[in-house]
């Protein structure tokens, strides 16, 4: 097991815009208010890779990369983008400068998002906005794996999660408590009865929904062209089209 202690981390704590679309205000319950019990969108990755997370506090970013792999892998032909695109993500929406150690600080989430978004910094992976997911209902997490493919999420990881190859609750005082060990950045690409899969420091890692409840602090519907667009279609009981528009607005 990687030796945790010496990884940085980089998540601030979530920063929430207003006129961001609320995902529950998209779906059509009556239609996909039973997700499947399993879904796993992480069966055709491989070559992970770091994202230069074990070196930087870019989790944010590096993020945003294991995203990308997770879709255009489900969709076709993985695509692993290079180390460079990810630290020049990280320079542009963190304010990173390379070679200089004190503005390695880690970054906002929905910073993140909106640079990706309205740069166009991938071409051929673009972002065309998000949409604010609850992470304390199970069902909505569901609901949009489900839809977007990955979830954007921050979790306020206890240190007690260094230890740990599947993280769970331990306690939530002490090593236990939110925060302990800082805020970090992950996609969730899978879920179970039990835990939920998410992709961490170049490896795929388990974590309880009792973890998810107890440290989630922001989670994140992504609408990318490299998901909905996979098949053509747009799934039922999701309005795509009013998303769409009410998008334009932020």
């Amino acid at each position: 097991m990687m030796d945790l202690t010496k990884i940085k981390l980089g998540k601030h704590a979530p920063v929430y815009d207003r006129r961001t679309p609320r995902f529950a205000n998209y779906i059509d319950s009556a239609i996909i208010d039973n997700p499947p019990a399993t879904l796993d969108f992480s069966a055709k990755l491989s070559n992970l890779g770091m994202m230069l997370n074990d070196t930087l506090g870019d989790c944010t970013c590096a993020a945003v990369g294991h995203m990308i792999q997770t879709w255009t892998a489900n969709a076709g032909t993985q695509v692993i983008l290079p180390d460079a695109d990810i630290e020049t993500l990280y320079e542009k929406s963190c304010g990173y400068v390379p070679g200089d150690p004190s503005t390695d600080q880690g970054g906002v989430e929905v910073a993140v998002l909106r640079y990706w978004r309205d740069s166009g910094i991938f071409p051929g992976h673009t972002l065309a906005g998000w949409c604010n997911v609850s992470a304390g209902n199970h069902t909505q997490m569901k609901q949009a794996l489900q839809l977007f493919g990955a979830i954007y999420i921050g979790v306020d990881l206890p240190l007690t999660a260094q230890s740990q190859s599947e993280w769970s609750v331990v306690s939530t005082t002490g090593d236990g408590a939110p925060g302990s060990w800082g805020g970090h950045a992950v996609p969730i690409v899978g879920y179970d009865a039990d835990t939920v899969t998410v992709i961490t420091w170049g490896q795929l890692l388990k974590a309880t929904w009792g973890f998810l409840d107890a440290y989630c602090d922001e989670a994140h519907g992504p609408l990318s062209a490299n998901w909905i667009e996979k098949d053509g279609k747009t799934p039922d009981g999701f309005y795509w089209t009013k998303l769409k528009a009410d998008l334009l607005v932020l």
